[in-house]
C-alpha cells in the first residue's frame, strides 16, 4: 500500500510538472536527435539496431559462403573487403575469425540487447505505466548517446588495416590479451573493448531509469499485480543486466590492464615465437568466470523481453486472459535468479573438478523447469482462443517453436558429460541460434509489427508481412536444424574450411545447403526493411486500437506528443488481461474501464463513457 501510495503521489507531481511545461516548443536538434522523449529514445535504438542487424546479417552471409563454396572466388568483394581478399581471390582466413568475431558481438549486444531492450523498453514502460516519461530524461538520452558512439567505434574497427577484433566473440585471453599474437587482436581488439565499455555504460544508464520509472511512476491504481506482463519483462531485465553487466566491465578493464600495463591477471608463461613472455601467476580461465558470469545472464537480457512482448501479443490476438499470470511473473523472476548461478556450464571442459561440474549442471537442469512453465502457459493461453493471425502473432507463436526446440537441446547441453563431447561443435551453435538468437530477433520482429502503428500513427502492410514471416520462419529452421547433425558428427566452430579433413566431406552439401538456405532467409530482411520504411511514409493511417488491446498505451491519441496523455493520466482499475469477459458487451476491457458489479446495461455505459473521453482526448 506504501508504496502505491507514493507512487500516485510521484505520478500526480509528474502530471503537474508536465501541465506547467506542455507549451515549451523544442528546436529539431532538441526534438530528434538529442532528445529527452522516451518515444523518440526508442525510435533511435530500433533504427541504430536495424543498420547493425544488416551488417550483422551481411558478415554471417560472408562466412556461411567460404562454410558452403570453399575456396569461392569473391574478387568482386576486393572493392568492399580490399586486403582482406586474397590475390587467389578467396576470402583471407584470419578475416574469416575477425567477421565470427563481429557478427557474434553485434547480433548479441547491438542488435538483441540495445535493439530489443533499448527500443521496447523506452517506448513501453511509460505508455504501460501511465507515465508522463522517464524518470530522467537526461540520464535516458545519455543512454542512447553511449551507445550510439560505443556503435561508431566499433563500426571504425570494421575498417582498420588490421581488421577487427578476432579472437571470437567471447574474447578469451590469451589471444585477446596479446596485441602480438594475430593481427586481430592489436588495434581492433583495443577498439572492440574501448566500445564495450561504452556500451555497458549504455546499458546500466538505461537500465537504472527503466527500474526508476517501473516503481515510482505509475499511475493511479497500476499496482505490480496490474502490470502488464512487458512490463514486468523489462523490468527483471534491467534488474539483471544492472548485476551482471559491471562484471563484464571489471573483465574487460583487465584486460585493458594485461594488454597495456603489463599486468598479468590472464597471463601465465606465454610463448610467442618460441620467446617466453615475462608473464607469470594469471589465469586465463579467470577471465572465462567473469565474462559468462555476465555471459550466461546476457542470454536472458536478451531473452526476457521477447518473452514478455510474446505474452502481450499472444494474449491480445488469442482474445483471451493470458494463462496463469503469477505463474508467468514468478517464472520469470526464477530464470532471472538461476541465471545468475549456472554460469559454469560453459566451462565443463576448462578441467574444472567434477563435483563443481555436477553442481552447475543441475542447477542447468533446474532451469529448464521454469523456462518450460512459461512454454506451457504460451501454449495453454493458445489452445482454443479465437486467434487472429495477425504478423506479429505469428512472430510471437514461432518464438514458442524456437523456445521449445532450441531449449530441448539444451537439456542435452546441460549435461557436462554429453556437452565435453559437444562442446565448440556446430550443435551448440544451432542450440543457441534457435533458443536465444532466432526467439529474440523473432519477438524484435513481432514487437515492430505490432507496436508500429503507436510508434508512427501508420499500419505496415499485412501481405508484406506474412511473406516475411514465413520466408523468415521457414530459412531459420533450414539453417539451424541441419546443423545439429554437423555438431554431433564433430564438426568444430570457428574453422575456416573442412576441405582437408576427409571425415567432413560427406558433409559438403548439406553445408552448402545451410548456406544457400541463410542468403534466402538474410535476403527476405529485406522485404521487412521496404514495408517498414515505406510504411512509415506511406502505409495507411491506424486507428486509435488497431488490435483492440486493453493496456494503456492504445488510450494515448494516435500518435502521443511529449507528456504521452493530452489530459490527465488515465486511472487503472483492472489488470491488463480483460479478454472476452463473459457479460461484456466486447472481448476487451481496457485497463481504464473501472470495475462494475452491476448489470451488463451499466457495464456497457461506462465502455461507452470510456470511449468518449478517449476519443475527447484524440
Amino acid at each position: 500500500m506504501a508504496s502505491s501510495a507514493v507512487s500516485t503521489s510521484t505520478a500526480h507531481a509528474h502530471d503537474t510538472h508536465h501541465d506547467e511545461h506542455e507549451h515549451h516548443e523544442l528546436s529539431f536538434i532538441r526534438k530528434y536527435v538529442f532528445s529527452e522523449d522516451h518515444k523518440t529514445i526508442g525510435k533511435q535504438f530500433l533504427f541504430t539496431g536495424i543498420f547493425w542487424a544488416i551488417i550483422g546479417g551481411l558478415l554471417s552471409v560472408l562466412f556461411r559462403i567460404q562454410l558452403g563454396f570453399p575456396g569461392a572466388d569473391l574478387t568482386f568483394l576486393k572493392p568492399l573487403l580490399g586486403g582482406w581478399i586474397t590475390a587467389e581471390g578467396t576470402l583471407d582466413p584470419e578475416f574469416y575469425l575477425a567477421m565470427v568475431t563481429m557478427h557474434g558481438t553485434i547480433m548479441v549486444f547491438f542488435v538483441l540487447t540495445a535493439g530489443l531492450s533499448g527500443t521496447f523498453s523506452n517506448f513501453l514502460i511509460p505508455l504501460q505505466v501511465g507515465a508522463r516519461d522517464m524518470a530522467s530524461g537526461f540520464m535516458n538520452m545519455l543512454s542512447y548517446w553511449f551507445f550510439f558512439v560505443s556503435s561508431v567505434i566499433m563500426f571504425i574497427s570494421l575498417f582498420i588495416k588490421t581488421g577487427p577484433a578476432a579472437g571470437g566473440w567471447v574474447i578469451y585471453p590469451p589471444l585477446s590479451a596479446l596485441p602480438q599474437a594475430i593481427s586481430g587482436s592489436g588495434l581492433g581488439m583495443t577498439l572492440w573493448l574501448v566500445s564495450m565499455a561504452l556500451f555497458i555504460v549504455s546499458s546500466l544508464l538505461g537500465g537504472i531509469n527503466y527500474i526508476t520509472t517501473v516503481i515510482n511512476l505509475r499511475t493511479q491504481g497500476m499496482t505490480f499485480s496490474r502490470l502488464p506482463l512487458t512490463i514486468w519483462a523489462f523490468f527483471l531485465t534491467a534488474v539483471i543486466g544492472l548485476l551482471s553487466f559491471p562484471v563484464l566491465f571489471s573483465a574487460a578493464l583487465l584486460l585493458i590492464f594485461d594488454r597495456s600495463f603489463g599486468t598479468s591477471f590472464y597471463l601465465s608463461e606465454i610463448y610467442i615465437g618460441g620467446e617466453a613472455l615475462p608473464n607469470m601467476g594469471g589465469s586465463p580461465i579467470l577471465f572465462q568466470h567473469l565474462f559468462w558470469f555476465l555471459g550466461h545472464p546476457e542470454v536472458y537480457i536478451v531473452l526476457l523481453p521477447a518473452l514478455g512482448i510474446t505474452s502481450e501479443i499472444i494474449a491480445t490476438n488469442s482474445r483471451k486472459p493470458i494463462f496463469g499470470y503469477k505463474a508467468m511473473v514468478l517464472s520469470m523472476v526464477a530464470i532471472g535468479f538461476l541465471s545468475f548461478i549456472v554460469w559454469a556450464h560453459h566451462m565443463f571442459v576448462t578441467g574444472m573438478n567434477p563435483f563443481l561440474g555436477s553442481v552447475f549442471m543441475l542447477l542447468t537442469l533446474i532451469i529448464a523447469v521454469p523456462s518450460a512453465v512459461k512454454a506451457f502457459n504460451y501454449i495453454t493461453t493458445l489452445w482454443k482462443g479465437n486467434i487472429v493471425f495477425t504478423p506479429a502473432m505469428l512472430f510471437s507463436i514461432a518464438l514458442v517453436s524456437f523456445f521449445i526446440s532450441g531449449g530441448l537441446t539444451g537439456i542435452i547441453l546441460g549435461n557436462s558429460a554429453l556437452d565435453i563431447q559437444l562442446h565448440d561443435t556446430y550443435f551448440v551453435v544451432a542450440h543457441f541460434h534457435l533458443v536465444m538468437g532466432s526467439a529474440s530477433f523473432f519477438g524484435l520482429m513481432a514487437g515492430v509489427y505490432h507496436w508500429f502503428p503507436k510508434m508512427f500513427g501508420r499500419m505496415m502492410d499485412e501481405k508484406l508481412g506474412y511473406i516475411h514471416f514465413w520466408l523468415t520462419f521457414v530459412g531459420v529452421y533450414l539453417v539451424f536444424f541441419p546443423l545439429h547433425y554437423i555438431g554431433i558428427a564433430g564438426f568444430p566452430r570457428r574453422y575456416y574450411s573442412f576441405t582437408s579433413y576427409d571425415a567432413f566431406s560427406s558433409f559438403t552439401d548439406l553445408n552448402m545447403f545451410v548456406s544457400i538456405s541463410a542468403i534466402i532467409t538474410f535476403s527476405a530482411q529485406f522485404i521487412f526493411l521496404f514495408n517498414f520504411i515505406y510504411s512509415i511514409f506511406r502505409g495507411r493511417l491506424a486507428p486509435a486500437n488497431p488490435w483492440r488491446s486493453n493496456t494503456l498505451e492504445w488510450t494515448t491519441p494516435r500518435i502521443p506528443e511529449h507528456g504521452n496523455w493530452p489530459g490527465k493520466i488515465p486511472t487503472v482499475y483492472r489488470w491488463p488481461y480483460d479478454y472476452s469477459k463473459p457479460g461484456a458487451p466486447e472481448d476487451f476491457i481496457p485497463q481504464n474501464v473501472p470495475l462494475s458489479a452491476t448489470p451488463e446495461s451499466n457495464l456497457e455505459n461506462e465502455m461507452e463513457e470510456a470511449q468518449k473521453e478517449q476519443v475527447a482526448a484524440h
